[in-house]
């Protein structure tokens, strides 16, 4: 059995563990030889055990029959969490599927390490939620899915804190700087100062904010009217139009709620859209995903598309041809822009809380540092130089910075946690 916590990075699209070795954090195979963990867990229909990571990617590519989730962490905190569903054969809720997802990350980082571990120093988002009470709730639901996996005592760490642990090499000693995490669900940010060798957390925010929105707006924007959304219905009788309905678009977009679409009472919705469209052939198309389950793959389409618009590519498309052979919805680094542009500002807007909340004046800056997958896109480097005009922007380990933080944390008992 270790002393030492084991470090893990529980994240909305990707998990990681670390465990420290000598005075440097080492990361954990987790998947295979990978480091890193896609947090996806797939239920086949016919029951058996689930599959987490590639594996599950894998077994929705090849049209397994089952359930394929992602995006569990943005649940944490709420209703949904604790609500009982039939999957993979039995009913069980998100909590339970956190847990045994957890279960293996334990099982998998002793086995690549050689030592058991009976506590966890786990990050988690400056704030799960805005609202106070939903966000103790949310750490409490994750606490308990920790102990559910077989952990006997679990700590807390800030993401940002936890990076800026990581990463403070890339600053310049006594300098002022501002880790800027863009995760899949959160922004998290954390402003620091290196003094005498050791990272000094002066302030840190964070808001609900992360690249499974940007997907969301990218999808809506993009990819959904070509599924009817912006169309219109005509009544049964005497014609008049009414705007097609966008409650089931917005699920389609959000990768949490993806899974709870696939009912009966959703098909009969859109079936009896279609009928009354004026562009039937899109409503149509939207029936067909539905029926088919073929949302996830959508939305790992728009995700494609995302990026290679991101990348600079002006003839991107979202290839979705999973839904009719060869639909492409174009997106261009200008379409793109236009669709994240309502995010700039509350980006800004956190780095600029950030800095108020340390005393620190935008100026002062030397250096922002970008960490998490989601931090590659072109508007958070944009917004991290209009709010820290005199710094420059370095960029860490987008992936692991946080989870080497975290292990260098757990070597700390003096460390701040959550």
């Amino acid at each position: 059995m270790s002393d030492a916590p084991l470090a893990i990075d529980f994240g909305t699209s990707n998990s990681a563990a670390a465990i420290l070795d000598g005075a440097a954090p080492r990361r954990l195979p987790v998947e295979g030889a990978s480091d890193t963990l896609p947090t996806a867990v797939f239920f086949p229909a016919e029951g058996g055990a689930m599959r987490i990571g590639a594996a599950a990617a894998e077994a929705l590519i090849e049209g397994d029959e089952g359930r394929y989730m992602r995006a569990l962490k943005s649940v944490l905190g709420t209703a949904l969490f604790h609500e009982q569903r039939l999957l993979g054969g039995r009913r069980r809720t998100l909590a339970d599927v956190v847990a045994a997802f957890l279960a293996e990350v334990k099982a998998r980082a002793e086995a690549a390490s050689g030592r058991r571990f009976a506590s966890a120093l786990s990050g988690r988002p400056v704030r799960f939620h805005a609202d106070p009470a939903r966000d103790a709730r949310a750490e409490a639901d994750l606490r308990a899915c920790y102990l559910a996996a077989g952990f006997e005592d679990v700590r807390f760490m800030y993401e940002p804190e936890a990076a800026a642990l990581a990463a403070h090499g890339l600053g310049r000693p006594g300098e002022t700087g501002l880790v800027i995490d863009i995760g899949g669900g959160t922004s998290d940010f954390s402003a620091f100062r290196v003094e005498g060798g050791r990272v000094a957390i002066l302030a840190s925010h964070g808001v609900r904010l992360g690249g499974t929105d940007f997907d969301h707006a990218v999808s809506m924007s993009h990819a959904m009217p070509l599924l009817g959304l912006g169309g219109e219905l005509r009544e049964p009788m005497g014609g008049a139009l009414r705007p097609v309905p966008n409650a089931t678009y917005v699920e389609l977009s959000t990768w949490a709620t993806i899974p709870f679409l696939y009912t009966r009472e959703t098909e009969r919705l859109v079936e009896g859209m279609a009928k009354e469209a004026v562009d039937p052939a899109a409503l149509n198309r939207l029936a067909k995903v539905i029926h088919d389950q073929r949302g996830h793959e959508l939305a790992f389409a728009v995700e494609a598309g995302k990026i290679a618009a991101n990348g600079g590519d002006d003839d991107a498309a979202i290839d979705m041809g999973c839904v009719e052979r060869g639909l492409r919805a174009p997106i261009s680094p200008a379409s793109l822009d236009a669709s994240l542009a309502g995010f700039r500002a509350e980006l800004r807007e956190a780095m600029a809380e950030t800095l108020r909340r340390a005393g620190i004046a935008p100026e002062a800056v030397g250096s922002a540092i970008l960490v998490g997958g989601s931090s590659l896109m072109g508007l958070v480097a944009e917004e991290a130089r209009a709010a820290c005009p005199q710094a420059r922007i370095e960029r860490s380990d987008a992936f692991g910075s946080i989870v080497d933080g975290l292990a260098l944390a757990a070597a700390l008992p003096a460390a701040r946690a959550a």
